[in-house]
């Protein structure tokens, strides 16, 4: 049940915001590299995105998860392949979502989900296209932060990475949630 809420992320590729919305808890929260805030205000965000030039799509695979009682963890790996047909630009980014999921009324939904990024690359770029310039971002998603600036939604502050600090205390965040304690 819990995989189907992390594949269920097809929701949003296919702009079905209700059903995208039915994936968390009314009071869940969303902190991923272009949004910060509640699970709602997340989803009008993409309708809002998927209204521009900009379009996704995520490959989900199996999430590793851990229980206890009525709450999970979740590690899923995701490729998330991101265009801007105006700008010409297509980039591939391999990501983790870190989820906290929880059961409720007889149902499992995303309760906050928040991201740790591994790689990011343009598949395709105009010609004139400076590919080394990261900008201020680290390797690890500069060409996803780059092409989601480019078009209208500049990424602003660090996110996590493999293997990062910020990576290292949501493991431990979430472990403690799991757990309780």
């Amino acid at each position: 049940m819990i995989s189907a809420l992390m594949t269920g992320f097809i929701h949003r590729d296919l702009g079905e915001w209700d059903r995208l919305r039915e994936l968390f808890h009314p009071d869940a929260t969303v902190d991923i590299m272009w949004f910060n805030g509640l699970a709602s205000e997340f989803v009008d965000a993409s309708a809002r995105m998927g209204a521009t030039d900009v379009s996704s799509k995520h490959v989900i695979a199996n999430p590793h998860l851990d229980f206890c009682g009525d709450r999970a963890v979740s590690e899923a790996n995701v490729i998330a392949v991101t265009e801007n047909t105006a700008l010409g630009y297509v980039c591939t980014t391999h990501i983790r979502f870190l989820d906290r999921v929880e059961l409720s009324e007889g149902r499992w939904r995303i309760l906050g989900r928040r991201s740790s990024y591994d790689m990011s690359y343009f598949n395709l770029a105009p010609t004139d296209f400076d590919r080394a310039s990261g900008g201020d971002h680290p390797h690890e998603y500069a060409a996803l932060a780059q092409l989601l600036s480019l078009s209208g939604f500049p990424i602003k502050g660090r996110y996590p990475t493999r293997g990062s600090k910020a990576e290292r205390r949501i493991k431990a965040d979430d472990l403690s949630w799991l757990t309780g304690s």
